[in-house]
């Protein structure tokens, strides 16, 4: 056992190009998307050799089908990993994947692994958000929450007025701003870095290539979506445009214990200063990155004025701008999501988590001015999540 954590790294990142839900992907298995990403990793990582991988950690918030039977064992041998790299599967909802990293980070640090993958998947159009769940009476017959909770668009709805300065209008602006920036990154090739070529079936087109994510709307303006229906209330604020839509998809990193990658000649993208998770009313969920925030700064000894870069997942709009206007940032700020989001990108539940540090990794390079950076997302039935990660480029040369 050793007498003090070591530092935990985040090598890389890979995923597939998300799809809309039984569009791109519905002849495709999901346990074949995240070996595409394991075998993508190792690929782009010659130098580790594939016996040093220590644990495979796959997220599904449906844990079914083709995305059960302990998915991160079968996904490690279907990659190819020898069979003494054990895996195992993890579930938190949309914090799947970042709940992955966290738990293998932990690992790393107490000494149990060396180098780990961790990641996530999710096929909604194959399993539904909810399919085969038996969620007991009693969670609401004795009101330990209202219906709503159940409805992660009801929540958004919820969150709405909670907060009522944060109107439709703002919503739309913010999902605007998200489609514009995908489309920027996209043609400055930004997304495209991280991206795992799919081999695609279709029983009636034959096979075909996945190269890029297909949600995006690049066209999207604020008259278009204000004529969009409010499905969750009538007359509400939430819709198809402001909100992340059902999409298939999977994503996957490479961690390892700092010394191991000086060893192996690993890169270092990022690398972990600490992490929160904190539960917040189920009702309006799209608040739990606000306290998971909090928390995870007062325990690294940081306040929000030291996160120079910001990955924020767009569950909701309104869930990223009650973010925002708590910490007192600007929905158009350019430390913020500055490659777009999941109301753009698409947002494949178990998945997001990685996907978010990998846009991290990628802002950390190009700004050597940066010192720390944060992942967080909102997470069902009353959740958040926040990672913090300082970035190895930083220029400056303060202590810790």
């Amino acid at each position: 056992m050793p007498s003090a954590s070591r530092e935990v790294v985040f090598v890389d990142g890979v995923r597939t190009p998300f799809g809309k839900a039984g569009s791109l992907y519905a002849e495709t298995r999901a346990d074949d998307l995240v070996v595409n990403c394991i075998r993508e990793l190792l690929r782009r990582h010659p130098e580790l050799p594939p016996e040093r991988v220590d644990e495979v950690a796959v997220a599904a918030t449906t844990q079914t089908g083709d995305q059960g039977l302990t998915i991160g064992r079968t996904a490690a041998l279907l990659a190819g990993l020898p069979r003494s790299v054990p895996g195992f599967a993890i579930d938190r909802m949309c914090a799947g994947a970042m709940t992955a990293v966290t738990t293998t980070a932990s690992g790393i640090a107490f000494g149990a692994y060396d180098v780990v993958v961790a990641g996530g998947v999710e096929h909604m159009g194959r399993h539904p958000m909810g399919e085969g769940i038996d969620p007991n009476p009693r969670i609401v017959a004795e009101k330990l929450v209202d219906q709503s909770a159940l409805v992660m668009g009801a929540t958004a709805e919820n969150l709405h007025d909670r907060f009522p300065g944060i109107t439709r209008e703002r919503a739309d602006a913010f999902a605007v701003l998200s489609q514009q920036r995908v489309a920027q990154a996209y043609a400055d090739g930004v997304i495209q870095e991280s991206l795992v070529t799919v081999a695609t079936r279709s029983s009636t087109l034959g096979w075909g290539l996945a190269t890029a994510d297909e949600p995006p709307r690049p066209g999207t303006t604020a008259g278009g979506l204000a004529r969009l229906r409010t499905p969750f209330r009538p007359h509400g604020r939430v819709t198809a445009g402001n909100a992340a839509g059902l999409n298939d998809g999977a994503a996957a990193a490479l961690l390892a214990a700092e010394d191991v990658a000086t060893e192996l000649g690993l890169p270092v993208a990022m690398r972990l200063v600490g992490f929160a998770f904190a539960g917040v009313d189920p009702e309006v969920m799209g608040v739990g990155p606000i306290p998971a925030t909090e928390k995870a700064l007062a325990r690294a000894g940081l306040t929000i004025d030291d996160i120079g870069a910001f990955e924020i997942n767009e569950a909701f709009a309104v869930q990223v701008l009650a973010f925002l206007d708590h910490f007192g940032l600007d929905a158009e700020d350019p430390r913020v999501n500055p490659y777009g989001g999941a109301i753009a990108l698409g947002h494949p539940l178990a998945s997001s988590g990685v996907r978010l540090m990998i846009h991290l990794a990628r802002q950390f390079r190009e700004r050597p001015d940066v010192r720390y950076g944060i992942t967080t997302m909102c997470i069902g039935l009353g959740m958040g999540g926040t990672v913090i990660w300082e970035n190895p480029h930083f220029a400056g040369d303060e202590e810790r």
